[in-house]
């Protein structure tokens, strides 16, 4: 344990009026949407194009905290392949374990359930947001068992946000309720009542604010016990805590609480908590994002509360967004300020004693990095304070315990789910599409030949996948599949297609930082390798025949690279023309020769000396007028064109347009043309017919910006080079975003994100049709999510297609035999 000690210099007033004895506050410690998004503040700029770039695949463990007895309950509600859960962890002999964990009976994927939680006794209850539900549980003779489900009797949005249970009184928030008021719609966040009779949950009172609105965050928190009910509403101008008072005639508003000194983003509400006679109040964004909490008194009298006290971190500085979390455990106040430390996170631990701050110590967990994000929700009791760390392992999240006896963490580690694995290698023997599925896989006229999921190459908790490529040795011919992780590259054995084999990793560049973007390619049996927004990460060049010496018993290898060409930095893709035995690096940013993010052109004709050629833009394409290229293709030209047959010609996907290129002398490169469409997106990637008469081209983001209703193909006839036509616009039947297409023969492989692969016949050029898929990622609906396929190889010899999805796996597949 790390400490730092000192004696508390502000203290709050000498009085503070009590709250009546019957007030004792019972508190719900949840982390908000607003707090994920204190923890990941600062996290370095990407050229990503995905909207929620690297914290697409956060499973959310430990956003959501509770300590009853001697068992900590933590929510995961943001798991892709689950609905969400809460795991169960027991005080036993030999330290706390993990004993259970427990979904929603009728759960589906992306319910978010888990997302708050509150227990009581053998109670809990757990709110599942995206399903608009609240669950009960209690435990029984076979585990954990659903006791009752809940839901509003009003049209709601995010029910379930926030919970409280109290005795026979449960209390949930909501974003958004609709309800009718004098003939008027209204829609603002609520709380919904209910009340146990008979052992039996009925909704009893909704309650709104009328002096917050819709916008304000109404019941992010809340806080209550007896007659008192307190619910934050942090987006209400600087925030504001709603007291609630409920007498003969139900529950009525009794004031809106705001310090009235912060600024307009300063979150306060953030996070809450009682603490002896006062009520603690979070506002982590105030001053810079350093942070600070205020107490709350009630005057009983007066029938009225009061801000009469701040408390600040002795070291706070910009960004520590300390008050984000509290626990309270009867002597000592735990603060979070998960952003302190370049967002590793740490813990304040304040002395309180008849209304008086008597010290501070800052407590700091050995296991935490950067982005950890300690302190980030936090909840306890007089024996052991649990704290979740959002960001760590790559944003899986963490929990850490500490002993309150001991005054020491209970793992040097941080603490994550051991069970429950929703994905299982799948191997041995290969599996027909039979009546449109293999096993959860939906799929139609594709063939399953093996599954391995990320942690059967070599990918630890929270690593994803990204861009595959493959390579068949010329002496063996064994194919091997080359695939992105989001921390290195992964080889696989794929020749005996039934049973792959992980041979080994080359894990990204020392002192580069793991990321989402990572592209491979291939030349003259090397592998080269970018990552984007990785910073000092460079292009690594690996010689692949070094997998042929590996033998079985030695799997898996850790390998370093034979080059790293450092003349780049970050680096979004590297396009590679076998023919001429140039690669272009694309995209490329922080740090040098970026050429604008456009064609960074590299001599690889020897592998192990890249050199530098040149640069290539357009500057009259891309977002930032610099003519950034997202990915591009590079040929030597045989089309119909006579002008440039025999000519290298790189067609680049640039963000607003598509841009051809003559780069056959590197000294004086020019461009042909550029084309677009009114209703673009993100021009994104794109592939020549054999014939290089046609350029098919995926548009990234205008399904998710609602210009499509349907996955869009863009089909260019490219026989005049000075003059692309787009001649058709294919729409295919599902919402899903197309990410990566390849051409072979009259074949197109599109890998299309939560759609997963799908198979095109070309054979019409301008009018392709699909005749096959498989979904990679078969939960929830094919909508415009970035989850699933990433990309796809369907260039091996054998037949065999191997595609990457991003939080499954490797799948190595095969189009069935059709029946003649």
């Amino acid at each position: 344990m790390a400490m730092m000690r000192c004696r508390l210099v502000l203290t709050l007033a000498s009085y503070f009026p009590r709250i009546p004895p019957s007030i004792l506050m019972k508190r719900i410690s949840l982390l908000l949407s607003i707090a994920l998004c204190l923890v990941v503040w600062g996290l370095p700029a990407s050229a990503q194009t995905t909207p929620t770039g690297s914290a697409v695949q956060m499973n959310g463990f430990s956003r959501a905290l509770d300590v009853e007895g001697d068992r900590v309950f933590v929510g995961e509600s943001q798991n892709i392949h689950t609905p969400g859960r809460v795991y169960v962890y027991e005080d036993e002999m030999d330290g706390w374990t993990e004993a259970a964990y427990f979904e929603a009976t009728d759960g589906e994927v992306g319910d978010s359930f888990g997302s708050a939680l509150d227990a009581a006794g053998d109670q809990v209850v757990v709110g599942a947001p995206s399903a608009n539900a609240a669950y009960v549980f209690e435990p029984g003779a076979d585990g954990w068992a659903q006791s009752a489900r809940l839901t509003a009797a009003d049209s709601t949005s995010d029910f379930g946000q926030s919970v409280v249970l109290d005795g026979d009184r449960l209390f949930v928030g909501t974003s958004a309720t609709v309800s009718m008021t004098e003939g008027d719609t209204l829609t603002t966040g609520a709380v919904h009542v209910f009340e146990r009779q008979d052992g039996t949950w009925q909704q009893t009172e909704t309650l709104r604010s009328e002096k917050v609105g819709a916008d304000a965050g109404f019941a992010s928190a809340l806080l209550t016990s007896g007659d008192h009910l307190l619910a934050t509403a942090p987006q209400h101008e600087g925030g504001a805590v709603v007291a609630f008072h409920q007498g003969t005639d139900g529950w009525t508003e009794l004031q809106t609480i705001t310090p009235g000194e912060l600024s307009s983003n300063a979150r306060f509400g953030t996070a809450i908590e009682a603490v002896g006679d006062q009520v603690l109040v979070g506002a982590p964004r105030a001053y810079d994002a350093t942070g600070l909490a205020y107490t709350l008194s009630f005057d009983a009298e007066a029938e009225s509360w009061s801000v009469d006290g701040r408390l600040l971190p002795f070291d706070g500085a910009s960004r520590h967004l300390f008050g984000a979390a509290f626990a309270y455990n009867g002597t000592d106040l735990w603060v979070g300020a998960p952003g302190a430390s370049d967002r590793s996170g740490a813990l304040y631990r304040y002395g309180h004693s008849e209304g008086t701050w008597t010290g501070v110590t800052r407590v700091t967990h050995p296991g935490t990095e950067s982005g950890n994000g300690l302190g980030a929700t936090l909840a306890g009791n007089e024996d052991v304070l649990a704290t979740g760390l959002p960001g760590d392992d790559h944003g899986a999240g963490t929990m850490g315990l500490y002993s309150i006896a001991s005054g020491e963490w209970t793992r040097t580690t941080p603490i994550a789910p051991s069970t429950g694995q929703a994905l299982s290698a799948m191997t041995g023997e290969e599996r027909d599409c039979a009546d449109g599925s293999v096993a959860q896989f939906s799929c139609e006229n594709v063939d399953m030949k093996s599954f391995l999921p990320i942690d059967n190459i070599g990918g630890e908790r929270g690593i994803d996948l990204n861009d595959i490529w493959g390579w068949t040795d010329p002496e063996t011919g064994t194919e091997y599949a080359l695939v992105g992780r989001t921390d290195g590259t992964a080889f696989v054995d794929v020749s005996d297609p039934t049973n792959p084999q992980y041979v080994g990793e080359l894990p990204l560049t020392d002192g580069a930082r793991v990321n989402s973007w990572r592209d491979i390619k291939v030349y003259d049996n090397h592998a080269f390798v970018v990552a984007d927004n990785a910073g000092d990460h460079g292009m690594q060049v690996f010689d692949l025949t070094r997998l042929r010496d590996v033998d079985a018993d030695q799997m898996p290898v850790t390998f370093d690279h034979d080059t790293l060409y450092d003349q780049v930095n970050s680096v979004h893709n590297v396009v590679i023309n076998k023919q001429t035995g140039y690669a272009y690096a694309v995209g490329s940013s922080g740090g040098g020769k970026t050429c604008g993010g456009g064609l960074h052109m590299i001599n690889i004709q020897d592998p192990l000396n890249p050199t530098f050629e040149g640069c290539f833009s357009d500057p009259s394409t891309g977002r930032s007028g610099t003519g950034y290229t997202h990915d591009a293709q590079c040929v030597v030209y045989e089309g119909p064109d006579p002008e440039y047959q025999g000519r290298e010609i790189c067609v680049g996907s640039n963000e607003t347009a598509i841009s051809v290129a003559d780069v056959t002398n590197k000294d004086s490169t020019s461009a042909i043309s550029t084309a677009s469409y009114p209703d673009y997106g993100y021009v994104h990637q794109g592939w020549f017919d054999e014939q290089q008469r046609y350029f098919y081209q995926n548009d990234e983001l205008d399904e998710a910006q609602g210009k499509v209703s349907q996955t869009r193909t863009l089909v260019w006839d490219m026989k005049d080079l000075d003059n692309p036509k787009l001649v058709n616009q294919l729409m295919l039947p599902e919402e899903s975003i197309d990410h990566n297409l390849y051409v072979k023969g009259s074949t197109m492989y599109q890998s299309n994100y939560k759609s997963g692969l799908r198979i095109l016949d070309i054979s019409d050029r301008e009018n392709p049709e699909e005749v096959a898929h498989f979904d990679t990622q078969p939960y929830d609906e094919n909508g415009t999510g970035f989850q699933g396929s990433w990309s796809n190889y369907p260039y091996f010899e054998s037949g065999i297609i191997i595609v990457s999805s991003i939080g499954e796996g490797l799948f190595v597949l095969e189009e069935s035999q059709q029946e003649l």
